[in-house]
């Protein structure tokens, strides 16, 4: 029997959930069974556990690339001075320079302002445009109607395509085995690439599995 989540799971865990985050979730228990992600508590609790972490308890829908100068180069060590080439005053608080610098020339970005088009979005935090590609592919696989995440990228936020973008993702990077191991560190490795914010996933996912167990 599949694992259902229910608003009030939501809201007990993201209290300040946007509204389209909460639709998503009130309509797309569908997307957890397709995926498999529904099929046990421990699998629910790790997905649950990851686009709380990204999506910064489903309050994010767009990456946040609004930093001060003092910032930059502890988050781009090797493109900011010191140690780096670029001067960080000349990008603070400019998100789409910013983006179209570090995201530029990468991850399928080619045109000028890619980077910034592109930028992180979503449950997932969805970034660059070979993503965007992906993510319509995979969800045609299944839906021919499903848009073109490329020509209209803010689709990835909105209530009807979120969830389903975030459980095809978490599908096509072999999450449902590793969260069968119980290993969040290979859980957070296919997701980010690394181990970035791990500490927070772990504590995100001591709560969800609280909630599913």
């Amino acid at each position: 029997m599949p694992i259902n989540v229910t608003l009030p799971q939501i809201q007990l865990l993201a209290p300040n959930a946007r509204s389209s985050y909460r639709d998503a979730f009130h309509n797309g228990q569908a997307f957890l069974d397709q995926y498999k992600i529904s099929e046990t508590p421990l699998r629910v609790a790790h997905f649950m556990a990851q686009i709380l972490h990204e999506s910064g308890g489903l309050a994010i829908q767009f990456e946040n690339l609004n930093y001060s100068a003092e910032r930059l180069p502890k988050v781009w060590p090797s493109r900011f001075k010191p140690k780096g080439p670029l001067n960080p005053t000349d990008y603070a608080h400019n998100p789409q320079k910013l983006a179209n610098e570090v995201y530029g020339g990468r991850m399928g970005n080619t045109g000028p302002d890619d980077g910034y088009t592109y930028r992180g979005r979503g449950l997932m935090q969805l970034t660059g445009k070979d993503s965007y590609r992906e993510a319509t592919t995979m969800l045609r696989k299944q839906n021919p109607a499903a848009p073109d995440f490329v020509s209209s990228p803010d689709e990835v936020i909105g209530a009807q395509w979120c969830l389903a973008i975030a459980a095809a993702e978490w599908f096509s990077k072999g999450c449902n085995a590793l969260a069968d191991q119980d290993d969040i560190r290979k859980i957070t490795r296919a997701i980010n690439g690394g181990q970035i914010g791990l500490a927070e996933r772990m504590e995100w996912a001591k709560r969800t599995k609280a909630v599913w167990r």
